[in-house]
């Protein structure tokens, strides 16, 4: 039976990125793997010609010898069906394998040696609430974290000062124990040390052997103008401190923009209500109206400007983020209608109204 095309079994183009191959194989790896198909035979092919497709793609030169010539280019190479799988590193050496095996062998499989050479500390997300008008002109803010850091007092062993820990006697120090099942080779890790690799017989006070404590930093947060509220701000290497002087994980601060109580934001631009009074709109004139960035920009109105009627201020909004030039302004005008008037007042509006044709102020009643 012919082959497949490599591509075609991945399910990827013939321009896919290395990542992209991996991410296809990773995919097809979870689906058909043995042991979460006992006995099905038609997966365990599956698997293998995934497998077969991912050791010619993800390396260039077979990859270029399979582009420039197909199967016949690769045949020295892919030694398939003849106990390839005799070891997971020799398939699997730059995955995860607590991202891949974790589902089929449990927790601790995934967690294997790294954690005894040192994990990446967990990330943090850290909740600012910040004004409309500093969204739009951008600032720096200072927050205080809590966050684990290296114990001092043993210096992130764990081990009360003038002790040090003692080697696993189960895995030697290795924080693995390796079993064969079948034809793979399976690496767990070791119950004693829970994959440490050490044993610490007399725990730091300070720590309680963790050889982490938790300390409150004060970090400095630029934030840029033209933020959104639910926006994540990522500073790397601010967030926990790995164990076994792993690397720190990183900080998140989400944005969160407080209402505000004249202005809304639309996008990039600012929608804002302006009251005007009626003699205002049916004669026209020149009104200064309040900005986001705390300036009043002058804006003419019309003769007959009508209730409702949205003016546009050009490059008064809200900056565009990471880019050059603001969104608009766009007032709505809202005609005031005043509760009380004087004798002289509703004499005029009488008048005005005689000359408009209609009578008005009989039997209404005033409302105030």
């Amino acid at each position: 039976m012919a082959k497949r095309d490599y591509y075609e079994v991945l399910g990827v183009a013939k321009s896919a990125s290395e990542q992209e191959i991996k991410q296809a194989y990773r995919k097809l790896a979870l689906k058909y793997h043995p042991d979460r198909n006992k006995g099905d035979k038609q997966s365990e092919e599956k698997f293998k010609e995934a497998t077969e497709a991912y050791e010619i793609l993800r390396d260039p030169k077979k990859r270029a010898a399979y582009d420039k010539f197909g199967h016949e280019g690769v045949s020295g190479f892919d030694g398939f069906g003849r106990g390839a799988y005799s070891d997971f590193s020799d398939i699997f050496g730059d995955f995860d394998f607590g991202d891949i095996f974790e589902g089929f062998f449990g927790s601790a499989f995934g967690s294997r040696t790294r954690s005894r050479k040192g994990r990446r500390g967990p990330d943090i997300q850290y909740d600012l609430s910040i004004d409309l008008e500093e969204a739009s002109s951008g600032k720096e803010v200072q927050i205080k974290i809590p966050r684990n850091e290296t114990c001092e007092a043993c210096g992130g062993t764990g081990s009360k000062a003038g002790t040090k820990p003692a080697v696993c006697p189960v895995c030697n120090g290795s924080g693995q124990i390796r079993q064969t099942q079948g034809f793979f080779s399976i690496t767990q890790t070791c119950y004693k040390c829970k994959g440490e690799g050490k044993i610490i017989s007399t725990p730091c006070s300070s720590c309680g052997g963790s050889g982490l404590k938790l300390h409150k930093r004060t970090i400095t947060v630029k934030i840029p103008a033209g933020v959104e509220s639910g926006s994540r701000l990522k500073i790397s290497g601010e967030g926990e401190q790995g164990p076994n002087g792993g690397t720190r994980g990183d900080l998140y601060v989400a944005i969160h923009v407080k209402k505000h109580p004249f202005f809304e934001r639309h996008g990039n631009d600012i929608i804002s209500v302006l009251d005007l009074s009626f003699p205002m709109v049916c004669l026209g004139g020149e009104v200064e109206v309040p900005t986001i960035n705390g300036g009043m920009a002058k804006m003419k109105i019309p003769p007959g400007t009508e209730n409702g009627q949205i003016f546009r201020l050009k490059g008064n909004g809200i900056p565009y983020l990471g880019s050059y030039g603001r969104g608009d302004q766009l007032v709505k005008i809202n005609i005031r209608v005043p509760k009380k008037l004087n004798p002289r007042q509703k004499e005029l509006l009488k008048e005005f109204s005689t000359l408009d044709g209609e009578e008005v102020g009989h039997g209404g009643k005033e409302f105030y």
